[in-house]
């Protein structure tokens, strides 16, 4: 699998999409969509090049996706405008 290597942290690690979300430390998770879904929840990370980590919270371990600050914006603009309600139906 190819992967996509982006900036050092101050750890020296590689910041790559699909790395291992505890890679990125537990510090600075947050859950911007949790509600009474039980605890299974998106949780995302700003990281400190302006870049965006997402998470499932009932990994912590698991992948980190990781997205351009742009990449966050557009989806977030699209779903605020109803684009991504294909997902719900």
């Amino acid at each position: 699998m190819h992967r996509t290597h982006y900036g050092d942290r101050a750890s020296g690690k590689r910041i790559y999409n699909g790395m291992p979300a505890k890679d990125l430390g537990t510090d600075g998770w947050r859950k911007p969509w949790s509600g009474g879904n039980g605890g299974s929840c998106v949780e995302a990370m700003k990281l400190r090049d302006g870049r965006v980590a997402l998470r499932q919270s009932t990994d912590p371990d698991g992948p980190a996706l990781i997205y351009t600050l742009h990449e966050i914006e557009t989806f977030i603009k699209g779903a605020k405008s109803g684009e991504a309600d294909f997902l719900l139906a």
